[in-house]
């Protein structure tokens, strides 16, 4: 089977410079991959290359079949592409629920699956429907985050985007976005929540999601991933199962 994300040779620049020099990467439908390397390496540009945000030069990317190459950012959305960039960009003007509502109108939700769909964010972050009336602007950023992946995950993504997720956040939320992203990957919805069993049918069916995440925090990349790049200077230089990532890879390509 053909991998769901697949980028060959794709070279990209900002201005004049040329940031990513030839990246291959691959990700299969199911599997949580990490994308690592140190500040200024190119990962959150490669991230912007998938989503639309800035045009590659050469190269291509294939996603579930399709070129993305000449594809705007809110057709790739469509498609199936979620992203929660770093910084998290709600609307921090915008109420919870707000904030919401603008992933189902990506997908165009409405009645029944909306409220399915809801009710399924509401059970990976039950903080979220405690606080629907508060302005996005006033949560702490573990809540912000939270409200983040939910809005993305609306939008019925194939692969889920996430870069930094952990950054600025406290331990605990941490430790729950990692059980969620385990979740969602092998589990879909919780056996346990039989008023949300319509809403497998509608985000994370099992075996489906894919998740990209790029993060400086390695144990966090080695409790949730499956495989991962490390990159350096705009190219990948090592990748593996994340069994893989010892030490001395940390040391040699991680590390500062």
């Amino acid at each position: 089977m053909p991998a769901l994300l697949q980028l060959s040779q794709v070279e990209t620049y900002i201005g004049g410079s040329r940031i990513l020099r030839g990246v291959d990467l691959e990700i299969n439908a199911g599997e949580v991959v990490a994308l690592m390397g140190r500040n200024g390496v190119g990962k959150t540009t490669t991230l912007k290359s998938i989503t639309g945000m800035l045009s590659i030069r050469s190269g291509s990317i294939l996603f579930d079949g399709q070129r993305l190459d000449k594809m705007t950012p809110d057709a790739r959305a469509r498609a199936g592409i979620g992203s929660v960039p770093q910084g998290r960009d709600i609307f921090p003007h915008l109420t919870v629920e707000e904030n919401l509502h603008v992933g189902l109108v990506v997908h165009g939700r409405k009645g029944k699956e909306a409220r399915n769909a809801l009710d399924y964010v509401y059970t990976l972050f039950p903080v979220l429907k405690e606080m629907l009336s508060r302005k996005g602007g006033v949560l702490s950023g573990g809540q912000q985050q939270q409200l983040a992946i939910g809005r993305a995950l609306l939008t019925d993504p194939k692969l889920l985007i996430l870069d930094e997720p952990t950054e600025g956040i406290q331990p605990s939320i941490i430790d729950h976005i990692g059980d969620t992203l385990k979740k969602l990957k092998k589990e879909g919805i919780p056996d346990d929540e039989v008023a949300v069993e319509n809403a497998i049918k509608t985000i994370a069916k099992e075996g489906r999601l894919a998740i990209l995440l790029v993060e400086q925090y390695v144990d966090f990349c080695r409790d949730v991933s499956d495989r991962f790049y490390a990159m350096d200077r705009g190219v990948v230089v090592i990748s593996g199962e994340i069994a893989t990532l010892t030490d001395e890879v940390v040391k040699k390509h991680l590390q500062v």
